[in-house]
C-alpha cells in the first residue's frame, strides 16, 4: 500500500450528509468509495430480501452476530489496502469495531458529519435511498436513529479527527471538506 494513501472514514447519523461527502471527495480528489451497506445489500439482494433499511440492518447485526463484531471493518480494510487509488472513502462506519481495522491503516482519517435531525428527515424523504424512505414518517425516521446499527454513531462521531456541521447547502459542505483535504495533505 502507498505511503501517501489517505484514508478518510465518514461517520454521521442517518442523512447527515456521509454519502454526499463521498461523492464529491470521489469527484474532485478521484477517491474511491467503500460503502459499509455494500456487502450488506449485496446479501440481502441475492437473499431476495427487499432492500429496506430494516432488512439491511437485520444482515448486518445476524451476520456480525455469527461472524464477529469487526467483520465489515475488515472487508473495508482489506478494500482500501488493496486500492490502487490514493485517497479511499469508507462511509458508513457505525460501531467502535468498524473503526479498529480502518485505524491500523497508514493515513487513516475520521470525519464526522452532524446535522439537525429535522434537516436529516427532510433528507431521507427526499432522497428515498432505500424503499419507503419517501413515504417515511416522523415516528418511523425516530426508530431507525435509535435501532441498534445507529445507537453508537454519536460515540464514535465524538472520537472524530474531524467534525463537519452539515445543516447549510451543499456548496458549504464542499468547502469544509476542501479546508479537511488541504490539512491532511
Amino acid at each position: 500500500m502507498p505511503s501517501n494513501k489517505i484514508i478518510i472514514g465518514i461517520v454521521g447519523e442517518i442523512a447527515s450528509g456521509k454519502g454526499t461527502a463521498a461523492e464529491y471527495l470521489k469527484d474532485k480528489y478521484n477517491a474511491a468509495i467503500f460503502k459499509f451497506s455494500t456487502s450488506m445489500r449485496d446479501i440481502a439482494g441475492r437473499l431476495y430480501l427487499e432492500p429496506t433499511r430494516e432488512n439491511i440492518q437485520k444482515v448486518s447485526t445476524v451476520l456480525r452476530a455469527g461472524f464477529g463484531e469487526d467483520i465489515f471493518a475488515k472487508v473495508m480494510a482489506n478494500d482500501a489496502a488493496r486500492s490502487d487509488s490514493e485517497m479511499i472513502i469508507t462511509d458508513g462506519i457505525r460501531r467502535p469495531s468498524d473503526i479498529v481495522e480502518l485505524a491500523k491503516l497508514p493515513g487513516f482519517h475520521l470525519i464526522a458529519i452532524a446535522a439537525d435531525e429535522k434537516t436529516r428527515y427532510e433528507r431521507v424523504k427526499l432522497r428515498n435511498e432505500n424503499r419507503n424512505d419517501a413515504n417515511k414518517s416522523w415516528d418511523d425516521f425516530k426508530k431507525d436513529a435509535i435501532a441498534e446499527p445507529e445507537r453508537q454513531i454519536r460515540d464514535i462521531a465524538a472520537k472524530a479527527e474531524f467534525t463537519i456541521e452539515n445543516n447549510g447547502t451543499v456548496e458549504d459542505l464542499y468547502k469544509k471538506l476542501d479546508a479537511i483535504v488541504a490539512k491532511i495533505k
